[in-house]
């Protein structure tokens, strides 16, 4: 399928759900992304479809992908939705051979990310990016440079905090490992070129404000093939604010990077800071500069950032972290061989 672009030759974009991330990316595209425009919002709730495309003049609600392919509406897709919803997209869009930036995590299961892998492979490149934003995160691109040049020695084990203030009510015990520590054995794999090859899941004292059944916050345990550990404080209760750091230990000294830098007050004998509110203002210059990167290297014909390759590794992974936080065993993680069309 060939695609047109606008008067101005902008990348032309759907986004795929409206909800408070969705939406955020349409203001980012909108406000802050060069040569890229939101054509199209997809979103079965009209009030939700009709407030984002209001943030996007010029944009219309439609009410699928296949309908804006048809319309000839868009060059590149955005998915935003929850995880169950992916596949229904990804596939339509894959066969149109748009460009593609998919939220993590890129399908719930390893057998729908298989079937994602066998579709791209038909096509004549990789069109898929998942949206795993901390690899844009200054502070870990440095950590990463800092790991792989050597400088304190081999690498022997990471520290990671994920602290949100608060979930939903229909988040569950498995979401704190596909939905949020997801993001950690991505960075893992970033941060190392290492493929994550067990997991398992300790319990801390539950917290008392949780909701009846839900055992936060966790411990997962990550080793890598060179025997790396990496152990995440998963913790989504915390009330205070939102915190993601890594301190990582090496033969020769430690590296630390997420410090807090709020604004700092020194009143009344005490000492206080601010905190950020959520992971939208955490990581809002990454979530610029992938976007970026993906609309650049979109309008140049390939991928920006991590791979539907990467995406599956991080699933396969997740999925046996939830299998150790049910079954309380360390877990091992197999993976398919990689296929050329990724190398």
């Amino acid at each position: 399928m060939t695609h047109t672009t606008t008067p101005s030759g902008d990348l032309r974009v759907a986004v795929v759900g409206a909800g408070m991330m969705g939406s955020d990316h349409v203001r980012r595209i909108t406000q802050k992304i060069s040569n890229a425009a939101v054509t199209a919002i997809i979103e079965p709730f009209e009030e939700r479809a009709q407030a984002a495309a209001a943030l996007a003049p010029g944009s219309v609600a439609v009410a699928t992908i296949e309908e804006a392919i048809d319309r000839d509406l868009i060059d590149a897709v955005v998915i935003a939705t929850p995880g169950p919803y992916h596949v229904p997209v990804l596939l339509p869009a894959l066969e149109a051979k748009l460009a593609i930036l998919c939220e993590k995590p890129l399908t719930e299961d390893s057998e729908d990310a298989l079937r994602i892998l066998e579709a791209e492979q038909k096509l004549d490149r990789p069109y898929i990016q998942v949206g795993f934003m901390r690899r844009f995160d200054d502070e870990y691109i440095q950590l990463q440079e800092l790991i792989r040049g050597g400088e304190l020695g081999a690498l022997l084990g990471t520290h990671h905090r994920h602290r949100n203030g608060a979930v939903p009510d229909t988040y569950t015990n498995s979401m704190l490992i596909s939905d949020s520590v997801v993001h950690e054995i991505d960075i893992v794999n970033f941060l190392t070129g290492e493929k994550i090859v067990g997991i398992e899941v300790k319990n801390l004292k539950r917290n008392s404000l949780n909701a009846s059944g839900f055992n936060d916050p966790i411990l997962a345990l990550l080793y890598t093939e060179s025997g790396v550990l990496a152990d995440v404080e998963m913790n989504v209760n915390v009330r205070f604010g939102y915190q993601v750091s890594t301190e990582a230990v090496f033969e020769q000294g430690i590296a630390s990077i997420g410090a807090t830098r709020g604004l700092v007050q020194r009143f009344d004998g005490r000492i206080s800071q601010a905190e950020n509110p959520s992971f939208k203002e955490r990581f809002s210059a990454a979530y610029d500069a992938e976007f970026q990167a993906w609309v650049d290297a979109a309008r140049a014909g390939r991928i920006g950032g991590p791979s539907a390759w990467e995406g599956y590794l991080a699933t396969v992974a997740a999925e046996a972290g939830v299998r150790a936080i049910t079954n309380g065993t360390l877990e091992s993680v197999e993976y398919v061989a990689q296929p050329a069309f990724y190398a």
